[in-house]
């Protein structure tokens, strides 16, 4: 009887020893925090390291929980494994003990990174240093990022639960945290504070910034591309403008804006998406491609359940489905194309049509004299503010071809095409067909061509075949003016003006130099550098032989000629001010009318 009862206590002593030893080792398992004086090496024999099958391989450094797809931290890579790691938050799944498991389904999902400019190798270190600083050094010692928290009284490291990783002091209290720098992903219950952004990567293997943002701004949440300057793709306007502590928080059910972030209700101002309600785990990427998807881990993988930027005009609608110059239709890409025998425009990539396209011959402000445009019915771009209100398309091309910046002119009117709308970007990404049952407008766009006749910087200028379709005569937008203003000026004038005016001239006592219109035409580079607009004229930078500067005004309209003209050099030639730019001279030349000023070197006069 004692023998038997000695050997139950011990059976029971051996049970608790045995689930005390699964406990301790479970716990090693479920490592959330660290203390000061830590350091990680990115070393392929480190703990917690784990392969999968996509390419990719973690090395958790930290992980909180277990059973279930769960935050960890740690170096990632995806791809070359040897050279590209970041130090990162990504989401695994694990197993009761907390090990990382499901290595050919669960990949793991990154939602923060820290160097995605600047990615490290193999034996790079992470430390948590004694004074309280994340340091993130490559193999060759280098800092590739840092918290710059040093001396700020950090006491440790914790993961919280919602995958936020938190620098704390002695009193718990947040020194610096990862959901204060999102990059391209937000997770349940992350906020996107007032003039933060997601910015999406260059690819799903490049982390490097690429084109496409979304930002709350004092007027809404706007998605962007390009940086020079930003486009909006789409954009969720308010009627009402937000305050400094206003953000944009991930909840369960929707993308939802709060205009004060010490509101302690969870009811929002503004509900921006609706999202399908979670059952498992969820977290939402700025793709590169501009889509902002939601993802969730359903029977044993990662899926879209909502994807939130795309409207009523579709995939045709996002700033890069067809790359740059590109023109979308049902998703399917193809380059511009006039209908002359001249081609203005290749494709970037034979075999992948979504590359976009490319100019043959690009645009130079050297030759801007040789600008024109190629016309492109019912299609329009993705995105549209208008630059220009109330004018044709003749007056919106012009307006292009001052400015050698602009790309092309988007024109688009509901009912009369004398009072339309005029866009004109300074960058080109993808265009589309114009659905005029959705977007209910008529649209037309002119992409600004270098014109095939024209010298190209640095050659011979070879001629070729010129396309009789092609808009514009190969003149900036002052030679297009004076051509206008000439030819009326011929027919109705000629006779009885030019002669007439050129000898009363002639005879005009103490007018300043008279210039021949090819000598103004050398001395501004063929009125290549615009200076400004104004006074019925654009006003070109030249220099004379002898090296002065020059501000050269071609007037334009013929409610410039005669007397107006006259006018002018007759009173402004005669008078000396110290308030006053001094008429240099004048061309009287046929239809051809210039005044030649001093250059303003500090600006215009009113500076």
């Amino acid at each position: 009887m004692n023998i038997s009862c000695n050997w139950c206590f011990i059976s029971l002593l051996l049970s608790l020893f045995l689930i005390f030893s699964s406990l301790v080792n479970a716990q090693s398992f479920d490592y959330p925090t660290a203390n000061l004086s830590t350091l990680w090496k990115n070393s392929a024999s480190a703990p917690h390291s784990v392969p999968f099958t996509d390419g990719s391989t973690v090395r958790a450094i930290l992980l909180r929980g277990s059973f279930g797809p769960r935050y960890a931290c740690g170096f990632y890579c995806n791809g070359n494994c040897d050279t590209n790691y970041l130090f990162a938050i990504f989401i695994v799944q694990t197993n009761s003990g907390s090990g990382i498991t499901l290595p050919a389904s669960g990949f793991p999902q990154v939602v923060w990174s820290a160097n995605g400019d600047h990615p490290v190798r193999i034996n790079a270190t992470l430390e948590l240093t004694f004074d309280g600083d994340l340091v993130l050094r490559d193999a060759d010692g280098k800092i590739a990022w840092s918290t710059k928290t040093g001396g700020k009284s950090v006491v440790g490291l914790n993961l919280t639960e919602t995958g936020n990783l938190v620098l704390f002091d002695n009193n718990n209290s947040t020194v610096w945290q990862s959901f204060d720098y999102p990059t391209d992903s937000l997770v349940p219950g992350q906020k996107l504070m007032l003039g933060r952004k997601l910015t999406a990567s260059v690819s799903l293997t490049n982390w490097t910034k690429g084109l496409f943002s979304l930002s709350l701004t004092n007027e809404g949440l706007f998605s962007f591309v390009g940086s020079n300057p930003r486009q909006v793709y789409v954009q969720n306007s308010l009627s009402f403008n937000v305050t400094e502590t206003s953000y944009v928080r991930f909840m369960n059910g929707s993308l939802s804006l709060f205009l004060n972030s010490s509101e302690i209700s969870d009811k929002p101002d503004q509900i921006f998406y609706s999202i399908p309600e979670a059952s498992s785990a969820q977290y939402m990427r700025l793709r590169p491609d501009g889509h902002l998807n939601v993802y969730e881990w359903e029977n044993g993988e990662w899926k879209v359940v909502a994807d939130l930027l795309t409207g009523y005009l579709g995939d045709c609608n996002y700033p890069m489905v067809c790359g740059k110059y590109g023109i979308c239709s049902n998703v399917f890409c193809r380059c511009p194309t006039s209908d002359g025998l001249a081609t203005y425009f290749k494709q970037e990539n034979d075999s992948q049509s979504t590359a976009g396209c490319s100019q043959i011959t690009p645009i130079s402000c050297e030759y801007s004299a040789h600008h024109s445009f190629i016309e492109l019915k019912d299609v329009t771009y993705f995105t549209f503010y208008s630059d220009r209100e109330n004018i044709d398309s003749e007056k919106c091309k012009q307006e292009c071809l001052m400015n050698c910046s602009c790309k092309a002119a988007f024109f688009r009117y509901s009912d009369n095409s004398s009072y339309g709308d005029c866009y004109l970007p300074s960058e080109i990404f993808s265009m589309m067909n114009n659905d005029k049952s959705k977007t209910h407008y008529n649209s037309t766009a002119y992409l600004k061509i270098q014109n095939v006749s024209s010298p190209s910087p640095g050659g011979s200028g070879k001629k070729s075949r010129q396309d009789p379709k092609i808009l514009g005569l190969s003149l900036g937008a002052a030679g297009l003016f004076v051509l206008v203003t000439g030819i009326l000026v011929f027919f109705f004038w000629k006779k009885n003006f030019d002669d007439v005016e050129e000898d009363y001239l002639d005879q005009v006592p103490g007018l300043p130099r008279r210039f021949s219109y090819e000598e103004l035409e050398n001395v501004t580079e063929k009125f290549t550098k615009i200076l400004g607009k104004g006074g019925f004229g654009t006003v070109f930078e030249g220099t004379l032989n002898d090296g002065t500067k020059v501000a050269v005004k071609l007037l334009e309209g013929l409610g410039q000629i005669k007397k107006s003209f006259l006018t002018e050099v007759e009173i402004i030639g005669s008078i000396q001010h110290v308030n006053l730019v001094g008429l240099i001279g004048f061309c009287a030349e046929k239809s051809h009318r210039l005044l030649v000023y001093e250059y303003m070197k500090n600006g215009s006069l009113d500076r």
